[in-house]
């Protein structure tokens, strides 16, 4: 064991209760240990829709959730943890209880304490209870695969499908050939829709309201897309069933990299245009690091990519073991060089703490060294996270 009194793990398991539910104001108050699919099931008990959704929400609790600002596959459309979130409890290094359970959409009261232990990794204190926002239920769900010439072109069919229906554009995800081809090697009981896996595809879902009528939609754009040269081919989903198959396919990819075992992964994001001139840069500037593989793959409309590397077919992992840390180097120093952030939806910990002195900005970073200075002088919340202790 280091130096040091030993660490402790503090478990909110036990509080999971939903304490309210507030159907005409869309809200609901969960404690921190609530699973975030409960949360879910007990919104879609009331007629609401809690839209945070991700492939762990089985086992993910909302405190956790909150801590880390998650993202998953609905952020195009209703925002990160911290967009669904108005109030919360919790305890602070001191030991004081912060009351700030309100269910207010606007409350101008000085500091807002909820944006600052959002996303601070339990380093600044402890939600054991928030606020949440709800969302009316779409009435329609639909769902398309569409196969794109490349990145650039999934931008493009993004750009015309929010011009063609807005809000209704619930995700738009960027699934790379490499990403299908993995899936066939490892895991041949997901359905491919296409009889070759097409080098990049997009999974558009779609949430509308009563009288929309999502498959019409999902022709239209198709249509616009093949006529504009942007789509080549598609496949849209005739049932929910369909639907969930897609979804399947896209959840599946990451249990599927995990197959391969991959070298070095990448949670990054860059500005919505500069996706595709990213993905140019970043596969040659690799190459003349080695011989990778690479699958691209993630929320296309709000500019998160999983850029993981891997070895080439019949090599091991870790053969490359050396070559990690000139990967990760490369691959942030691009994405720093783009306006991007090497950290989009999973947060710092403390495997990326160094990457955020490198990379971060020193008002910022010299701002929360003072902001956790002053609320945890003792160092006491889960230390050596974020911040170098």
């Amino acid at each position: 064991m280091g130096e040091g009194p030993p660490p402790l793990l503090l478990s909110l398991s036990g509080m999971r209760a939903i304490r309210a539910v507030h159907p005409a104001e869309n809200v609901l108050v969960a404690e921190a240990g609530a699973v975030l699919a409960d949360v879910q099931a007990a919104a879609d008990d009331a007629g609401r829709l809690f839209p945070l959704s991700l492939a762990s929400e089985g086992s993910a609790r909302i405190g956790g959730l909150l801590a880390t600002n998650a993202g998953g596959v609905n952020v195009l459309r209703y925002g990160n943890a911290r967009d669904l979130c108005l109030g919360l409890e919790a305890v602070l290094p001191d030991g004081s209880v912060w009351h700030g359970l309100k269910r207010l959409r606007k409350d101008n009261t000085g500091y807002d304490l909820r944006h600052l232990l959002i996303g601070s990794e339990g380093t600044l204190g402890v939600i054991t209870a928030a606020c949440l926002r709800l969302f009316p239920r779409p009435a329609r769900h639909g769902a398309a695969l569409m196969v794109v010439d490349g990145p650039a072109a999934a931008l493009a069919l993004l750009a015309r499908a929010q011009a063609r229906l807005g809000e209704g554009v619930s995700a738009f995800e960027l699934i790379s050939g490499m990403g299908l081809r993995f899936l066939a090697e490892t895991m041949p009981q997901v359905r491919q829709p296409f009889a070759a896996a097409p080098d990049w595809m997009v999974l558009v879902d779609l949430g509308l309201a009563a009288g929309g009528d999502p498959e019409a939609a999902l022709e239209g754009l198709f249509a616009e897309g093949f006529e504009a040269g942007l789509v080549s081919d598609g496949v849209i989903a005739q049932s929910e069933g369909q639907r969930a198959d897609f979804w399947a396919l896209r959840e599946s990819i990451p249990e599927a990299n995990r197959h391969i075992g991959a070298i070095s992964s990448h949670d990054i994001s860059v500005p919505l245009g500069a996706v595709a001139e990213f993905i140019d840069r970043a596969g040659p500037a690799l190459a003349r690091i080695g011989d990778f593989r690479v699958n691209a793959f993630g929320h296309l409309g709000d500019g998160n990519l999983h850029y993981n590397v891997f070895p080439p077919p019949g090599g091991r992992r870790a053969d490359h073991e050396p070559q990690r840390g000139a990967i990760q180097r490369c691959v942030h120093d691009l994405v720093h060089d783009l306006g991007g952030s090497v950290s989009a939806e999973h947060g710092i910990g403390r495997l990326k703490v160094g990457d955020l002195e490198r990379y971060g900005d020193p008002a910022k970073l010299a701002a929360m060294r003072a902001i956790k200075a002053a609320l945890d002088p003792q160092g006491i919340m889960n230390p050596g996270a974020v911040l170098r202790g």
